[in-house]
């Protein structure tokens, strides 16, 4: 039951090209820094991503971006990546722009075995182009179809060699259903501790979800955008 891989590039040296990755994160807050930049130094290329955003244009999903390592992104909001916008208008990167709530939902509705689902969000917009719609009590609704990948790139807080998993405040954002909707899921946490060590009632992954743990050899802590008072 030990889930412990010794390196990032262990843990990620399996993914293929053309792979379809879940990564946890938003902005820059909760991304699994260490296995993306393991991803960029091996390689591998012509990936599906999704992900709240592209983080920037130097860190994050972003420094794939800049090797050309992604064909095709899921996101529900793209702005601080000039990167991203570039590739988008040159038709070098597909995009598929979802309401962030509607994101969300797919893919907690790949990890609960949901198919698909109607929401309201999109109706009357370009979202809603191409998709079936049905009429619930006077309101008309778009059907979504869940989203499943190959592999989630989750960053959890605190981790055991069981894969279970405690995210930080707001560190959780998309990690925890990012990681039920992958079908091999790989967690770098900032500590690993010994098994019965994590209190079951603040675990918020159960191990049954995660497939490899690895302990990251460094955080950056970047900030997206500093705002100070004058």
């Amino acid at each position: 039951m030990d889930k412990v891989y010794l390196s990032a590039k262990e843990a990620v040296s399996d993914i293929p090209n053309g792979a379809t990755l879940l990564v946890g994160g938003f902005g820059l807050v909760g991304i699994p820094e260490n296995l993306i930049a393991a991803l960029r130094d091996l390689g591998i290329k012509d990936l599906s991503c999704v992900s709240n955003n592209c983080g920037v244009d130097d860190w994050g999903l972003g420094i794939l971006l800049q090797n050309h390592q992604i064909r095709q992104m899921t996101s529900s909001y793209v702005g601080e990546n000039k990167t991203f916008e570039r590739q988008f208008l040159s038709g070098e990167l597909e995009v598929e722009l979802v309401p962030q709530g509607t994101l969300a939902e797919r893919v907690r509705a790949g990890g609960s075995g949901i198919p698909a689902f109607y929401t309201p969000a999109g109706v009357g917009t370009p979202v809603a182009e191409g998709k079936e719609t049905r009429t619930f009590a006077g309101r008309e609704y778009l059907l979504e179809h869940a989203i499943v990948g190959d592999y989630a790139l989750i960053k959890g807080w605190k981790a055991d060699p069981m894969g279970n998993v405690i995210y930080r405040e707001t560190a959780q954002n998309f990690n925890p259903m990012m990681a039920a909707a992958g079908r091999i899921t790989i967690v770098e946490v900032e500590e690993i501790v010994g098994v019965g060590e994590l209190d079951p009632q603040f675990v918020h992954t159960p191990g049954i979800y995660v497939q490899r743990v690895v302990k990251g050899a460094h955080y950056e802590r970047r900030i997206e955008r500093r705002t100070t008072r004058g």
